[in-house]
């Protein structure tokens, strides 16, 4: 059921090369709607790429603040929805009776797109959800000489991105950079989703004393998200936003961004990061 890409027919330019223009397979990354419900009622749509997607609408519940740890949930599973053939593109959740059901209206509507997680929300007060975990109290602290690795070692696990080069990665890793789990999407916000939806199964939040990697920028979602676990670092290899460093100074969490080659910028509470 994991479609995680699929392989077409190009015609390959060059001008650089000698030869006349030829047709060549190319693999695609997939980009598919995943539509998760809660009762069967319709809560969100989000486009991503198929896999782990138990994991990314777990993910998707936390860090929306609907559900507050594994236990709220009684059952989910995939579901084959009203496709023909089957794409298995419906999560179905059923909360704990205790599990007061999230307040959904026009103005704060949950479908996402593959490159925006928070599309359609009212206003920057309506995605600020609290973390129940305090991060500011973590005390972590990471080697730079063990930050600047990751990135290399983050690449080196993306076998989908070998193929297609479209797909963003999330990784999780301890503060020897040990990486713990990684998950492709074309959606950065899935990616992280489908991390956090795996730590959340496994037991493992709060996230404390760990790491979270993404390939492309930190964004302000995606601090959200990484407050919402409990993760006290957050590195990007790309550049943060103003809203993304001002939530990690607000959450008490460190922000690198521009994690490439031997340098970084460490934008928030640089005192985890060692010299």
């Amino acid at each position: 059921m994991a479609r995680t890409m699929t392989r077409r027919p190009v015609v390959k330019i060059n001008l650089e090369a000698s030869g006349d223009p030829r047709r060549r397979p190319d693999d695609l990354a997939a980009e598919e709607p995943l539509e998760i419900r809660l009762r069967r009622a319709p809560l969100a749509v989000t486009m991503r790429t198929p896999g782990q997607d138990i994991d990314l609408a777990m993910g998707f519940l936390l860090t929306e603040g609907v559900i507050g740890d594994a236990g709220d949930v009684v059952t989910a599973q995939l579901c084959a929805g009203t496709d023909t053939p089957n794409t298995y593109n419906v999560v179905d959740i059923v909360l704990g009776a205790d599990v007061p059901p999230p307040v959904t209206d026009p103005s704060r509507n949950f479908y996402t797109t593959s490159s925006c997680g928070v599309c359609g929300k009212a206003s920057i007060d309506a995605v600020r959800t609290r973390s129940r975990f305090d991060v500011a109290g973590d005390p972590l602290t990471v080697a730079a000489a063990t930050l600047v690795e990751l990135p290399d070692r983050l690449r080196a696990a993306q076998r989908t991105f070998d193929r297609t080069g479209g797909l963003h990665a999330a990784g999780l890793f301890t503060a020897d950079g040990e990486l713990l789990v990684l998950r492709e999407d074309v959606g950065r916000h899935n990616a992280v989703d489908k991390v956090i939806g795996w730590a959340l199964r496994e037991g493992r939040l709060p996230l404390t004393g760990h790491v979270l990697l993404v390939s492309g920028r930190a964004s302000f979602e995606l601090t959200q998200k990484a407050w919402m676990a409990g993760i006290p670092l957050l590195a990007a290899v790309s550049a943060p936003s103003t809203l993304a460093a001002e939530l990690a100074d607000e959450a008490g969490m460190t922000l690198v961004g521009f994690l490439r080659g031997r340098s970084m910028n460490v934008y928030t509470s640089p005192e985890r990061v060692t010299v």
